[in-house]
């Protein structure tokens, strides 16, 4: 089955005005009629650069009737350009690029399961499988902080992800392959790169990761109010 190669939105996206970003999960803005709204945050780093008071923002509406809150806030305009800040999106993104083929380094796997089991108590994102060729295990990480011309990962310290790096490692060491697939949230950046001044650690990992057989790519993201899709690769540049 073939599913359409565009996240889409399941409901038009609000325009309103940042006021603040605090307690990591939660932010204040005005909708254009003057009220004033709290949307849940769904992005743990700092946001370094994506949290400017007085931004265009876009909200979507909180469907789950178990919500406490009635906003998400999906986007901001950064430069002219819109940059998702939403951690949840790059899975279901990848996803939806792979099932439409336009991920040619994961193309030609039979089945896709996501949030499996393995290793040390963790999961992994995507695992691909197929009857004629190892498991692919695929760990999808956000990408939204940008610094002269480059997209960069991390935004702040994440052991998760060096844990994460050392258990693709492992699976590598018992025949597999395994894929970071890191996705840019925006449509503005010439190179992706790590931040190494910001989780010197998490770049060790990476380097050792890389060196010992887990590939690693890059894709931007194409951004509108409607939804998001995959867009071209990005040389990645250690």
């Amino acid at each position: 089955m073939r599913y359409s190669e565009e996240m889409k939105f399941s409901a038009p996206l609000q325009q309103a005005i940042l006021l603040k970003r605090y307690k990591r999960f939660l932010s204040d803005a005005k909708l254009p009629n003057g009220s004033e709204v709290v949307a849940h945050c769904a992005n743990p780093g700092s946001m370094m650069g994506l949290a400017e008071p007085g931004s265009e923002i876009w909200l979507s509406p909180n469907t789950n009737p178990k919500a406490k809150l009635d906003w998400r806030w999906e986007m901001i305009r950064i430069e002219g350009h819109l940059v998702g800040i939403n951690t949840s999106h790059p899975n279901k993104i990848t996803e939806e690029a792979l099932n439409a083929g336009k991920i040619s380094e994961l193309a030609g796997y039979e089945t896709l399961r996501r949030e499996v089991k393995y290793g040390e108590n963790s999961r992994i994102d995507l695992l691909l499988e197929d009857s004629d060729k190892p498991d692919c295990y695929v760990e999808i990480k956000n990408v939204t902080l940008r610094r002269d011309d480059r997209a960069e990962f991390p935004d702040s310290v994440t052991k998760r992800g060096a844990k994460h790096l050392v258990e693709m490692v492992n699976m590598v060491g018992k025949g597999n392959r395994a894929v970071m697939v890191f996705i840019v949230q925006r449509g503005d950046c010439a190179t992706f790169r790590l931040a190494d001044d910001i989780d010197p650690i998490y770049a060790q990992t990476f380097a050792r990761a890389t060196a010992n057989g887990v590939e690693a790519i890059c894709y931007e993201c194409d951004m509108s109010i409607n939804g998001i899709e995959i867009g071209r690769p990005i040389p990645i540049s250690i």
